[in-house]
């Protein structure tokens, strides 16, 4: 492992293998207390859903700044393959998974909880929606990274970074206040 880079093939495979470890914890967990039914199973699928969503949230604000300085790297440059890596392993290990396993959690709350009613509810639904479209729109610009083939400069990249801090502000609103 010494002189190992992180943009060799092992460190990543390494962390695809904790990505799928914490992944499967984290199913054995929600299976448990799907069997188990604890009188608290509302609390832990609520922090289980905050937990996966301040983690999807850290890689939808993380992302945008690795584009931005992206974008300066030469490509086919050694720095323009470390961002790549990292773009790659950010959104496979962190990004994705937390947004299904935000998805499915909150979906699970909205139903078991609200019953799907309330307006503050289905506005923070098409909120987390458009957060949703963020995430694609991210996705296909780690595709466009990977094959050399950004269009967009650094200061696009600057603007896309506030859609999901925009977003998220509605959202936390939504849910705490239930203005509707």
């Amino acid at each position: 492992m010494r002189g190992e880079r992180q943009t060799d093939s092992g460190p990543g495979k390494r962390a695809r293998l904790r990505a799928a470890i914490a992944v499967a914890a984290f199913e054995a967990l929600l299976s448990g207390l799907f069997a188990g039914q604890p009188d608290d199973l509302y609390l832990w699928i609520k922090a289980l859903h905050i937990i996966a969503v301040i983690s999807w949230m850290a890689a939808l604000l993380y992302m945008p700044r690795l584009f931005i300085y992206h974008t300066d790297a030469a490509p086919g440059s050694e720095q323009s393959e470390t961002f790549k890596m990292m773009e790659q392993r950010l959104l496979k290990v962190i990004m994705n998974p937390a947004m299904m396993i935000s998805w499915v959690l909150g979906l699970y709350l909205a139903w078991s909880v609200y019953g799907f009613v309330g307006g503050w509810l289905h506005a923070k639904i098409l909120c987390v929606f458009l957060l949703t479209l963020v995430h694609v729109h991210f996705s296909r610009a780690v595709r466009a990274f990977q094959r050399d083939e950004n269009r967009r400069d650094a200061r696009f990249w600057r603007l896309m970074n506030e859609a999901p801090t925009l977003l998220m502000i509605a959202i936390v609103i939504l849910v705490v206040v239930k203005p509707f």
